[in-house]
């Protein structure tokens, strides 16, 4: 198996691993829907990766993708919960069906970590299902609870 973060020549790679990620959580996506978000992905890929954004892969003996993880690193003003002024988020998360329980994720999720070290990121945050909480757990992830304000969003589109 090869551990990698992935480089300007794996576009195409992110693409196909976030759309797998959708079909694992059963998410339905019309054509148009979809041709958005891949014509959207390959923007954002080839302006943030390496920068904001990274992803590691891990690839079989053939090149093959099994386990992939993503962190965004979002910069901000500085306060007293993220005092470096960054904060990093674990997305897409994905280990294919037939190489989980070997511990892919957990070594593509420790280089992302260390990444963020590096970038100087104050905290970590991830979205959790309930089979993957004991792999975060493992990794020293915490279950947060808000602070007395209330998360609140609007939708745009």
């Amino acid at each position: 198996m090869n551990i990698r973060l992935a480089d300007g020549r794996d576009i195409d790679n992110l693409i196909k691993v976030r759309l797998d990620y959708f079909a694992e959580e059963n998410w339905m996506l019309s054509d148009e829907m979809r041709q958005m978000l891949i014509s959207q992905l390959r923007q954002y890929y080839t302006k943030h990766l390496n920068k904001d954004f990274f992803a590691g892969f891990i690839e079989d003996e053939n090149k093959v993708i099994v386990s992939t993880a993503f962190l965004l690193i979002i910069e901000k003003p500085a306060n007293l919960s993220w005092p470096t002024g960054k904060t990093g988020l674990f997305l897409n998360v994905l280990t294919y069906p037939e190489y989980r329980k070997k511990g892919y994720a957990t070594s593509i999720m420790k280089i992302l970590i260390e990444e963020a070290k590096k970038q100087g990121v104050s905290y970590l945050e991830l979205s959790a299902s309930e089979s993957g909480k004991p792999l975060y757990r493992k990794l020293g992830f915490l279950e947060h609870k808000s602070s007395e304000y209330t998360n609140m969003r609007m939708s745009l589109i």
